[in-house]
C-alpha cells in the first residue's frame, strides 16, 4: 500500500511538473504584420568623432537591402517603420603596450542607442546600450618580434567592423528575431 502511495505521489509531482514548464515558454515576438516599408533615418552622433554616422548608416541600409524581407522607402510617410539609431559613445582604450610605453592594442567600445518606432510615433522596440567591440592591433606601429600573433588592422578598419557586426545585430533583433535580447541592455518592448 504505501508503495503505491508513493508511486502514484511521484506521478502526481511529474504530471505536475511538466504542465508548468509546458505553460511557461518563451514566445518569439514577431515584427508587426503592417510593417512591410521601413524607412532608416540619418543617424544621430553624439561622439566627437566626425563622420561616423554616415558609414554606420549605410552598412544597416545594405544590410537591410541583402535580408529583403523589408523593403526600404525614401519617405517617413510612405513607411510603415521608421528606424532610428544614436551613437551615444566611441571609446578607444588602449590594452597592451611594448617596452617603450607605446599601445600596440586598443579596444573600440561603441554604443548606440536603436529603437523602431511606427507612423504613429509608438515605440515598438527600443534598445538603448546596443554595444560593439573590437580589439585590434595599430597597424602604424613597426612590426617587432612579439607582434607576430597580433593581426594588424587600423582605426577605420576595426570601425568598420563594428559596423558590419552591429548593422547585422540590428536587422536580426528587429527583423528577423524581434524584441529579442542579445547583451546586458536594458530592453524595452512596448506593446
Amino acid at each position: 500500500m504505501r508503495k503505491s502511495i508513493a508511486y502514484l505521489s511521484v506521478a502526481i509531482l511529474f504530471i505536475t511538473f511538466n504542465s508548468y514548464t509546458s505553460q511557461y515558454g518563451l514566445a518569439v515576438q514577431l515584427l508587426p504584420w503592417y510593417t512591410k516599408k521601413v524607412y532608416v533615418r540619418s543617424f544621430e552622433n553624439n561622439t566627437n568623432q566626425f563622420g561616423i554616422e554616415s558609414k554606420f548608416t549605410n552598412e544597416v541600409i545594405e544590410e537591410i537591402t541583402n535580408d529583403g524581407r523589408l523593403s526600404l522607402v525614401n519617405k517617413e510617410e510612405e513607411s510603415d517603420g521608421i528606424l532610428k539609431v544614436t551613437i551615444n559613445r566611441y571609446i578607444l582604450q588602449p590594452l597592451t603596450y611594448d617596452i617603450n610605453n607605446i599601445a600596440k592594442q586598443y579596444k573600440m567600445h561603441i554604443v548606440a542607442s536603436v529603437s523602431l518606432v511606427d507612423n504613429n510615433n509608438n515605440i515598438l522596440w527600443t534598445e538603448p546600450n546596443m554595444e560593439g567591440i573590437q580589439i585590434y592591433c595599430d597597424i602604424n606601429r613597426k612590426p617587432s618580434g612579439e607582434d607576430f600573433i597580433c593581426n594588424g588592422m587600423s582605426e577605420e578598419e576595426a570601425k568598420q567592423i563594428v559596423w558590419i557586426k552591429m548593422s547585422r545585430i540590428i536587422v536580426r533583433n528587429v527583423i528577423r528575431g524581434f524584441g529579442s535580447v542579445i547583451n546586458m541592455s536594458e530592453k524595452k518592448i512596448i506593446e
